[in-house]
């Protein structure tokens, strides 16, 4: 690990000159590393009284316009950012010694862009975003088992499943990237692009 540490380094001469190229180049490292769920970031949100709450979520897709993932819009993390639509996305690489930080506003997709993902998504799924009401108490797992036997009855395989009115996606739209490279001694390499107008500044932080 030490040697591995001596020998990853993050300069600012080889850094891509925006955040998607260099976050496409780790994200191809990460998934060559073989590292499991390579797409698994944890998603920070805070409500409007002023809650800070995250959790895991899987990123579907990243281009120019920013990060998407998809869930329940009457989930913890649909109500926080109804109330503040501001996220933080991290991805925890430790196996090889990186993370990376994107901050930014986050707007809501329309049914429109929403449905080709769902459409996507395996049958057993689509009828899974029915059956769970997220982020709400249940009084068992037979009550969601049950729900979801029931669903599953309405909508059999081969069936078209159709995407629930409370269920969607988000797109964070990054503002501030920061990537994170670990290194001996603590002495890790922190460089942070941050949106300045319509350019990047890469700023190098203290560990």
């Amino acid at each position: 690990m030490s040697d591995d540490l001596d020998e990853s380094r993050l300069d600012e001469a080889t850094l891509a000159d925006d955040p998607l190229g260099q976050f496409t180049a780790w994200m191809a490292d990460t998934v060559a590393a073989g590292l499991p769920e390579p797409t698994a970031m944890v998603l920070a949100t805070v409500s409007g009284d002023g809650r800070p709450r995250a959790r895991t979520v899987l990123l579907k897709s990243y281009d120019s316009g920013g990060f998407t993932f998809y869930t329940n819009r009457t989930s913890r993390k649909g109500t926080d950012l109804a109330e503040v639509p501001r996220a933080c996305l991290l991805f925890p690489w430790h196996a090889i010694h990186r993370q990376v930080i994107i901050e930014g506003p986050v707007t809501a997709l329309t049914t429109a862009e929403s449905q080709p993902y769902f459409r996507s998504r395996a049958h057993g799924s689509q009828v899974g975003a029915w059956a769970s009401r997220q982020s709400t108490v249940i009084g068992s797992r037979a009550e969601l088992d049950d729900r979801y036997a029931e669903l599953s009855r309405r909508w059999p395989e081969g069936t078209d499943v159709p995407m629930p009115d409370f269920w969607g996606g988000y797109r964070v739209i990054p503002e501030v990237v920061e990537f994170w490279q670990g290194r001996l001694n603590r002495l890790h390499d922190r460089l942070r692009y941050r949106r300045d107008g319509g350019a990047w500044v890469v700023e190098r932080l203290s560990p």
